[in-house]
C-alpha cells in the first residue's frame, strides 16, 4: 500500500458493482452527465458504472459475483469464450483502475452498494492500518454526526472478499439501507450522495494541506457469517426471529431470540459474548447461505496526517 503522504490524484466512484442495487447506479449515470458536484480541484473523479449488463437486466449478476472475482487468479484467468462475464469484466476494471497491488493504481475507490438489511448509511473498510481512510472516516462521521455512520471491518484472516474496490490503494465501500432490490428509495440515496461528498471534501482538504491530528474511530470488526438453520437436505427450516429483525448494529446477547422455526420454536443466540449482528436477512445472501454477520466492537487508531507542502496542489 503506498504511503498516505502522496497526493491523491484520482478518484474512482463506483456504482452498478451488483445490478440490482440502484442508488449508485442512478448517482453514477447523474455524474456521467453532470459531475459538477463531484468535481474537486486537481483530482480527477471517475464516476463509473461497473456491471453495465447486470445493470441492463436490473440482476445483482450475470455469471458470477463481481465483488468477489478480484483475486490474483481471476485477473490473471485466460480471456476463452467461456470465461464469466464478471471475471473478464474485472479484468477490464483491473486494467483500467488498477493493475492491482501497482503504483499505477487509482489512489481511492468508492464503492457505491445497497442492502435490504437495516444497516443506515454504513462505510466498509478492508485495512486497519490505513491511516487516510481512517482519517477520512473520522472525517465523514464528524460532518454526518448526529446521523451515525455504522464503519464495517472486513479485514479476516480466512474471509477473503476479493472486492471490486481492492483495485485501488484506498478501497472504501459505502453501503446504505434497507432498500429492496431493484428499487430507489430517496432517503437512501441522499445517504450514499452525502458519504461521496463529505469523502471527496476530505480528500480536497488533505491535498490542499490541511492538518489532521490523530484520531480514534469505533468499528464493528467481522468475526464469522452465521448462517440459517438447515434440514438434512439444505433447506431453510427457521428464519429471522422477528426481534432480531432490522435490528443491525444492536448488541446481541447469550439467550436473545436469534431464528424462529416454522413450528413456532424458538432458537436463541448461544454465546458468551456480546456481538453486533449485521447484515441481517440479506436478500443477496440466502444463495451465499448467510442469515447475518457477527461482528466486535473495536477501536482504530490513526496517526497525524498532513501532505508535505512538495505535494500539496495550490489550487
Amino acid at each position: 500500500m503506498s504511503s498516505p503522504c502522496a497526493r491523491v490524484r484520482r478518484v474512482g466512484l463506483f456504482g452498478g458493482t451488483h445490478g440490482n442495487e440502484l442508488s449508485g447506479v442512478l448517482l453514477v449515470r447523474h455524474w456521467q452527465q453532470d459531475g459538477a458536484e463531484i468535481q474537486r480541484a486537481g483530482v480527477e473523479v471517475k464516476p463509473f458504472l461497473t456491471n453495465p449488463r447486470a445493470v441492463e437486466r436490473c440482476t445483482r449478476y450475470i455469471d458470477c459475483d463481481l465483488n468477489r472475482v478480484f483475486d490474483p487468479q481471476s485477473l490473471g484467468r485466460p480471456v476463452v469464450e467461456d470465461i464469466p462475464y464478471e471475471v473478464r469484466r474485472a479484468q477490464e476494471i483491473n486494467h483500467i483502475f488498477g493493475p492491482k497491488g501497482s503504483d499505477d493504481a487509482y489512489d481511492l475507490i468508492f464503492d457505491l452498494h445497497n442492502t435490504t438489511s437495516n444497516m443506515g448509511g454504513t462505510i466498509i473498510l478492508e485495512n486497519s492500518r490505513d491511516d487516510f481512510t481512517i482519517q477520512m472516516v473520522h472525517y465523514i462521521k464528524n460532518a454526518l454526526a448526529p446521523e451515525p455512520c455504522p464503519v464495517l471491518l472486513i479485514e479476516h484472516p480466512s474471509l477473503k472478499y476479493a472486492t471490486t474496490r481492492s483495485v485501488a490503494k484506498h478501497p472504501v465501500g459505502v453501503e446504505v439501507g434497507p432498500q429492496p432490490q431493484g428499487v430507489a428509495r430517496a432517503d437512501v440515496l441522499d445517504k450514499m450522495r452525502k458519504i461521496v461528498k463529505h469523502g471527496l471534501d476530505f480528500v480536497q482538504l488533505f491535498n490542499e494541506g490541511k492538518e489532521f491530528p490523530p484520531c480514534t474511530i469505533e468499528v464493528f470488526k467481522i468475526m464469522e457469517k452465521v448462517d440459517y438453520p438447515r434440514n438434512k437436505n439444505g433447506e431453510i427450516i427457521a428464519i429471522i426471529h422477528p426481534q432480531l429483525q432490522d435490528q443491525d448494529w444492536q448488541p446481541l446477547k447469550n439467550g436473545d431470540p436469534l431464528f424462529l422455526t416454522l413450528d413456532g420454536e424458538v432458537i436463541p443466540y448461544q454465546g458468551n459474548c456480546t456481538v453486533y449482528p449485521t447484515f441481517i436477512n440479506e436478500a443477496a445472501y440466502y444463495e451465499k447461505k448467510q442469515a447475518f454477520v457477527k461482528t466486535e466492537k473495536i477501536k482504530l487508531t490513526a496517526k497525524h496526517l498532513r501532505l508535505p507542502v512538495s505535494e500539496q496542489s495550490t489550487s
